[in-house]
């Protein structure tokens, strides 16, 4: 069965305080992702194309464990698990023999972003948090990472996706 994007496709604002901007151009991003899977099904999503482990699938999974070390564990404080037992799984989000599917994956992606979403709108842009990677860090530079996060792997996936179309036209 081939994939549809749950995700409409959305357009940055062009005028818009920053806080709902970054909002916009993060969903834009996220929108984009989803929409590289359009029409696949899941043998392609999975297929790979390249020498490592990425996939369209893989991709699907590390941008949820990347929404929740950002949003959950970094902005939020929270304690739950990072998904696909980071860091102790070396790749663990791009390994699908553990997956439950791509439906599963893709619902636990919305859902990461919903959340991701729910705990932005709680911050002011100026709130201040610390890691040991990055040292001080406040919720405006997240936004910003999380932007350029998804723009360097939608690159990735417009790559991959070419292959895959490549490859069934032939």
């Amino acid at each position: 069965m081939a994939f549809t994007s749950p995700l409409p496709p959305t357009d940055p604002l062009g005028i818009a305080p920053e806080h709902e901007a970054l909002a916009a151009w993060l969903d834009s991003q996220r929108s984009e992702l989803l929409s590289k899977l359009d029409g696949l099904d899941e043998e392609q999503a999975d297929r790979r194309m390249v020498p490592s482990l990425t996939t369209l699938h893989g991709l699907v999974r590390h941008l949820t464990k990347v929404e929740h070390i950002w949003f959950v564990t970094r902005l939020s404080g929270g304690a739950d698990p990072v998904p696909f037992g980071w860091p102790e799984v070396k790749d663990g989000d791009f390994r699908l023999d553990e997956s439950a599917g791509l439906d599963a994956d893709v619902a636990a992606y919305v859902a990461a972003c919903e959340r991701s979403r729910e705990i932005f709108a709680t911050l002011s842009l100026d709130e201040v948090r610390t890691s040991e990677r990055f040292g001080d860090f406040d919720a405006r530079w997240v936004m910003i990472h999380m932007i350029r996060e998804y723009a360097q792997h939608n690159g990735h996936a417009d790559i991959i996706r070419e292959l895959i179309d490549r490859d069934t036209q032939s």
